[in-house]
C-alpha cells in the first residue's frame, strides 16, 4: 500500500510533507487523551448498584441483617470514627471474624474489587441512614 504525501501550504511547514488528512493526527490525539482519562478515572459513585456488582449484597442488606450487618447497622456502629473508612477498608480487604458475631466475613479478592472501588464503596455505606 502505498500513501503519498501532498506538500503543504503552510508556511511553520517550511515545505515538509504532510498527509491529506493532518486532521487525524490531532484526532488519534485527542482520542488518546480520551482513553486515558477513561482508563484513570475513579469507579462510578457507590451505590446499591455497586455493591451488587461487588458481590457486598450476598452478605449485606440496606436496612436489615442478613447474613452480616446492614449497612445502616455498620454506619450507626462506626459514625464519628476518624479511622472508620480504613478500618473497614481493610476489613473488606483482608475479611474479619468476631466483629459482628462469630459468622466470618470473608476477604474481597483485589482481582474481583480494587481497592479504589473497596474505599467508594466504604465511603458510602458509612453514610447510610
Amino acid at each position: 500500500m502505498t500513501v503519498s504525501t501532498v506538500r503543504c501550504d503552510d508556511p511553520g511547514l517550511a515545505g515538509r510533507p504532510c498527509w491529506p488528512l493532518r486532521g487525524l493526527r490531532i484526532t488519534l490525539a485527542a482520542l488518546a487523551v480520551s482513553a486515558l482519562a477513561i482508563a484513570t478515572m475513579p469507579p462510578a459513585h457507590a451505590s446499591q448498584e455497586l455493591a451488587a456488582k461487588s458481590g457486598c449484597v450476598a452478605c449485606h442488606a440496606a436496612d436489615r441483617k442478613m447474613v452480616g450487618p446492614s449497612y445502616k447497622q455498620i454506619a450507626e456502629r462506626y459514625k464519628g470514627q476518624a479511622d472508620a473508612p480504613a478500618l473497614l477498608a481493610e476489613r473488606v480487604r483482608k475479611g474479619g471474624k468476631g466483629v459482628w458475631g462469630q459468622v466470618a466475613m470473608p476477604p474481597t479478592d483485589p482481582a474481583k474489587v480494587d481497592d479504589a472501588t473497596v474505599r467508594t464503596l466504604v465511603a458510602w455505606l458509612l453514610k447510610a441512614d
